[in-house]
């Protein structure tokens, strides 16, 4: 598994810049077929990602601005559809652009002192990288209109009770709770993993008779590979498989 870091003092805000180095990133990740999971965490203590660099939009302008903000939704379309799982490490605060690319993760866990929200509303804007659209599916409409609407921020108790976060760990064992759960997730089948990742996110949106048909689809795949066989057979002789590796 491999660590992907965000390092932009002071607060390790989103810009054009960090946008394509997250990019570059990921593509060396993928590069790396050896690999079966990442981490996406923040540099330092206090911030994963405060937000979005709100002094690039005024440089930029509206026209510049509209084509960074597409270019980050197309980054955190590019993470979903990635043949790995992506855990966010929240290691601080998470606001706005930091949340949404939380949630473009495959899991999250947070330490217990992060601060998660969407304060766009608070500027006259609103969330451009996903949040208006994940955060519903993630939590629920009236949830997640709450936090839109509000700009409140919650803190990390309450993003699980939400289902915002799937663990909640103490600041010094955050590292550690994620390195263990991208470890694990790593060790397993690389061709089921991302057949389930497909299914999930090409069947959530759609109505449940053509999700199953896709997940039908993906089972076929999956059990005419390479690793549904050696999978089988290890359980049968009682053994660890031997994944053949990612498709």
């Amino acid at each position: 598994m491999a660590w992907i870091t965000i390092d932009h003092p002071p607060a390790n805000a989103l810009s054009q810049a960090v946008l394509d180095g997250l990019r570059s990133a990921f593509a060396e990740v993928v590069a790396d077929r050896s690999l079966g999971a990442a981490v996406l965490t923040g540099a330092g203590a206090k911030f994963f990602v405060a937000g979005a660099d709100i002094g690039e939009f005024i440089s930029l302008g509206p026209e510049g601005t509209r084509a960074m903000i597409a270019d980050g939704q197309q980054l955190t379309l590019e993470m979903e559809r990635q043949r790995f799982p992506i855990v966010a490490a929240i290691n601080g605060f998470a606001l706005g652009g930091g949340l949404e690319l939380a949630m473009a993760c495959d899991l999250r866990l947070a330490s217990s002192s992060a601060k998660l929200g969407q304060p766009e509303i608070r500027l006259g804007i609103i969330p451009g990288w996903g949040g208006t659209q994940r955060l519903p599916r993630l939590i629920g409409r009236g949830r997640a209109l709450e936090l839109l609407l509000s700009g409140d921020q919650i803190d990390a108790a309450r993003a699980q009770e939400l289902g915002l976060v799937n663990q909640v760990v103490a600041p010094d064992q955050l590292e550690q709770a994620a390195q263990g759960l991208a470890e694990k997730l790593a060790e397993q089948a690389p061709q089921a993993v991302a057949a389930i990742k497909r299914a999930v996110s090409g069947g959530l949106d759609q109505p449940l008779a053509d999700g199953l048909g896709l997940e039908l689809d993906e089972f076929d795949q999956a059990l005419r590979s390479a690793d549904a066989l050696e999978g089988i057979s290890a359980f049968l002789e009682k053994r660890r498989p031997k994944w053949s590796g990612p498709p």
